[in-house]
């Protein structure tokens, strides 16, 4: 019941990263808003959920993990109710400030918990669990939004929340260890605020970044220059104020922590990065509606939940490294096939790679929340679960407007590659085209159009195959901490 119950919390915070995105076009009707404007309901939650993030192992010692995690849920809950009856952009962007800072808490804490109540042979199989709300979440999202969008309309997207949060707190509540209240700590508060300053300018830099034009913008420059300052007087602050930091220097001795950290970050990239991607590639250049696209795309999701189930019965089996071998393979494997597409695809060219792919990251993710934990002592969890969720959320802000903006930038370098043979001395295309007619020259630049985008959506998948290679030889660094025979596993207080 424990374990049902921050599930339902665990799915309820995931997929509200993706649901409301297919939303946007119709709240932007409801609530007289420009584009500009309305991406900022977006935004505001991507930055709040990054900023409250590294506060969950303070928060944590000072409230403990069981009233915290009330608080998390029934805040997130009251916030989305909120957005739901939004009647103006100011009331929905504060209401998704609301979701992103007592969000922020559900994943790190919900990992920790299972961590916690699981003896050491159980913990890759509650990860498992763990991970299908994680990993499934986003992935399910803009399915359920649009389907909630176009059956009902936009505000259920955030009242479908509520009975989940209510059945969610309602289990934490009971059948969680209340325990006693840890111990407070003081709140490094220069540490805290640098880190978050430079936590939020940098989310927000990579949100707003392609829709401004990058570094051609104002508001980018400043929010580049913040996060890089902000975070140099963290690094020193950090280096010079020793055990009073904000951030726990220990997490950084531990190799396993460290590498997974790094494993869980290309992660994020590469798989928000290419759900990113379909959906625009399929609406654009094939003309897929929005349902359709949602039905072909969600099944990567199954094969995450297939192979998550299934690793975490192999993960005390096998191991370790050659389940995080094959899982990256099987995934380069997708990123490969993707790397053939074209503009005429059949629905199983889209679904099957998606399947392989989902498969491939599934049977990495058990292990290495295993493994990245595994010699991480209990009192520095709540801390490493924070700030392996907050490099997951980076990885994927930093993948997703990477390949956006190569996208955008290589469709308009092989466009012009493509017009300079696109002449009237071309035998070729005077065959099709009339070079008199402004109706057929219209018709060759939407075709020269599409085959470049559809070159510059290639060249961002096999950037991610490349980047999901160069990562596999940092296997060599992972251990495997096996228990001594006799030893039992460790049983750990919740508060």
């Amino acid at each position: 019941m424990i374990t049902l119950s921050i599930m339902l919390a665990t799915l309820m915070q995931t997929l509200d990263s993706t649901i409301a995105n297919v939303a946007l076009p119709h709240m932007q009707g409801s609530l007289s808003a420009s584009q500009d404007e309305i991406s900022w309901v977006l935004t505001s939650y991507i930055v709040a959920a990054a900023i409250a993030t590294p506060l969950t192992g303070w928060l944590t010692a000072r409230f403990g993990i069981t009233r915290l995690l009330a608080i998390a849920i029934s805040g997130f809950t009251v916030a989305s109710a909120l957005c739901g009856m939004s009647e103006s952009l100011v009331q929905i962007v504060g209401a998704r400030l609301l979701q992103g800072l007592f969000g922020a808490a559900l994943v790190p804490l919900s990992q920790s918990i299972l961590l916690d109540i699981n003896p050491r042979e159980k913990q890759p199989q509650a990860m498992a669990i763990w991970g299908v709300g994680v990993m499934v979440g986003p992935i399910l999202g803009p399915t359920l939004g649009g389907w909630l969008t176009d059956s009902y309309n936009w505000r259920w997207v955030f009242f479908i929340n509520l009975p989940i949060g209510a059945f969610a707190l309602f289990g934490v509540l009971t059948y969680l260890p209340k325990g006693r209240q840890t111990r407070p700590i003081k709140l490094d508060f220069f540490g805290f605020a640098t880190l978050s300053l430079a936590i939020g300018a940098l989310q927000a830099l990579l949100d707003r970044g392609q829709q401004l034009d990058w570094f051609n913008s104002t508001e980018i420059c400043i929010e580049a220059l913040v996060a890089g300052v902000s975070f140099v007087f963290f690094a020193i602050h950090t280096a010079t104020a020793g055990k009073d930091s904000f951030f726990r220097y220990e997490l950084l001795k531990d190799r396993n922590f460290v590498t997974g950290t790094c494993f869980i970050f290309v992660i994020g990239a590469v798989m928000y990065a290419t759900r990113a991607l379909l959906p625009p590639m399929l609406e654009a250049l094939m003309g897929y509606p929005v349902a359709t696209t949602g039905l072909v795309t969600a099944p990567s999701g199954v094969g995450t939940m297939i192979a998550m189930l299934l690793a975490g019965r192999l993960v005390a089996r096998l191991e370790v490294r050659a389940m995080l071998l094959a899982g990256f393979l099987i995934s380069a494997v997708a990123l490969y096939q993707m790397m053939g597409y074209t503009l005429v695809l059949s629905e199983s060219d889209i679904v099957w790679p998606g399947v392989i792919q989902g498969f491939g990251l599934g049977l990495v993710f058990v292990p290495l929340s295993a493994v990245t934990f595994a010699t991480l002592s209990p009192e520095l969890r709540a801390d490493g679960t924070a700030i392996f969720s907050l490099l997951r959320n980076i990885g994927s802000s930093i993948g997703i407007s990477v390949v956006q903006a190569l996208v955008t930038r290589n469709t308009q370098v092989v466009h012009s590659a493509l017009v300079e043979h696109a002449t009237t001395s071309n035998g070729a295309l005077n065959q099709y085209f009339d070079p008199g007619s402004a109706s057929s020259m219209e018709s060759l630049n939407q075709l020269i159009t599409q085959q470049a985008s559809m070159i510059a959506y290639v060249d961002a998948f096999k950037l991610m195959f490349i980047v999901t290679l160069c990562v596999v030889p940092l296997l060599a660094v992972v251990r495997t901490r096996r228990r001594p025979a006799g030893e039992e596993a460790p049983h750990v207080a919740m508060d």
